[in-house]
């Protein structure tokens, strides 16, 4: 705005803050790819063979982008001093290796059979123009830093039956309390240990194992979130699809990685310690240990945001009671900071799952049909 602009505002200047012009030009890059997104969605959502491609194309960024964060978060965080491309050429190596594993095993699915539960089971054959745009609201709430589950936003768009959804949201909620549950056990019960060996400048031990648990969790979320992308493509995918699937995917981690996670890192970056090598290990071996019990529990897809906000809410609690009687102290949160971040996480995973419902009543006539009788009871 000019000094002229400023001396003699326009009306609209006096009714809107400059603040938000501001934010107007600090993101019209981004707005831009948000409008060119729609219009491509809007061009193609008609055209099933094309539909598929782009939908993926939109889903494949906007789910690595904002889910899996989660699980290489705390390793972004712990590891700003090493080259990025060192970093996504390991973990972009163990999703190929994941991915062509499954691709191999399960006869052309990556997706370690998640999407052969009633309800998703069958490749979509045609197209809605919200289904292909559903992974656009995704990238506007990762720009908002904002953790929404990605198995909500996406799968929900394709679900058949309000069934398909209640039993995803069931194991969800079911790992989100775990999770939490475990992380209060296990940081109140390690934190004398904690602070008696977390001192100091870390063993290079920690190195190795912090990348081993990494890995493994990495392959952990993929077993499990890779359905959200793969959704829009068929079930069984040929060479040629896999190929295109995996360097697709593989190329976008290049991206995630130069950028240092963007913006949703700051979710896991505000929380303590997780910077800290050995804390971030232990986060990161929690976490798996989780992933993997629910990958061999049932083949229903489930929200690992909603475990991984349930584990870093739970963390971030023992440790406010742990580190000076709630009071907190140079490494930990107070328990009022604790409880504010836990209700600020949950919030907005709250915020996608209510998005998530939106879509797929609007996409699914049975769907808003079987939420019109709930709430008439």
């Amino acid at each position: 705005m000019s000094s002229t602009d400023k001396n003699n505002p326009t009306l609209l200047q006096k009714l809107i803050p400059s603040s938000f012009f501001d934010l107007i030009r600090e993101e019209r890059i981004f707005l831009g790819i948000i409008a060119l997104a729609f219009f491509v969605a809007g061009a193609t959502f008609e055209n099933a063979q094309v539909a598929m491609w782009v939908g993926f194309a939109l889903a494949g960024y906007s789910a690595i982008a904002n889910d899996s964060i989660q699980t290489i978060g705390t390793f972004l965080a712990s590891n700003m001093h090493r080259k990025w491309w060192y970093l996504w050429l390991y973990m972009g190596g163990i999703f190929l290796i994941t991915v062509s594993f499954s691709w191999y095993t399960y006869g052309g699915d990556v997706s370690y059979e998640r999407l052969t539960t009633k309800g998703f089971d069958q490749a979509p054959t045609e197209f809605t123009f919200l289904q292909v745009a559903a992974p656009i609201f995704l990238l506007i709430l990762t720009r908002m830093r904002m953790p929404v589950s990605t198995t909500f936003l996406l799968l929900s768009s394709f679900s058949t039956s309000s069934g398909a959804i209640t039993s995803v949201l069931g194991k969800s909620l079911s790992g989100y309390f775990l999770a939490f549950i475990v992380a209060i056990i296990v940081w109140i019960s390690l934190a004398r240990l904690f602070r008696k060996f977390f001192t100091g400048k870390a063993h290079p031990i920690w190195v190795v194992l912090q990348w081993i648990t990494s890995g493994a969790l990495w392959a952990a979320w993929l077993m499990q979130d890779a359905a959200n992308i793969a959704v829009y493509l068929p079930r069984s995918l040929s060479f040629g699809e896999f190929l295109g699937f995996a360097l697709y995917i593989f190329f976008g981690l290049g991206l995630l990685f130069y950028l240092k996670g963007d913006r949703i890192q700051k979710i896991v970056n505000e929380k303590s310690m997780v910077t800290e090598i050995r804390s971030a290990t232990i986060i990161d071996f929690v976490y798996a240990l989780i992933l993997y019990y629910f990958k061999f529990q049932s083949a229903i897809p489930m929200s690992t945001t909603w475990v991984f906000i349930g584990l870093l809410g739970g963390r971030e609690l023992a440790r406010s009671i742990t580190d000076g009687n709630g009071k907190g102290d140079q490494s930990g949160q107070s328990f009022k900071t604790a409880f504010r971040l836990i209700l600020k996480d949950s919030g907005y995973a709250l915020i996608g799952l209510i998005v998530s419902i939106v879509l797929a009543a609007s996409i699914n006539q049975e769907i808003a049909d079987d939420i019109m009788k709930l709430f008439s009871y």
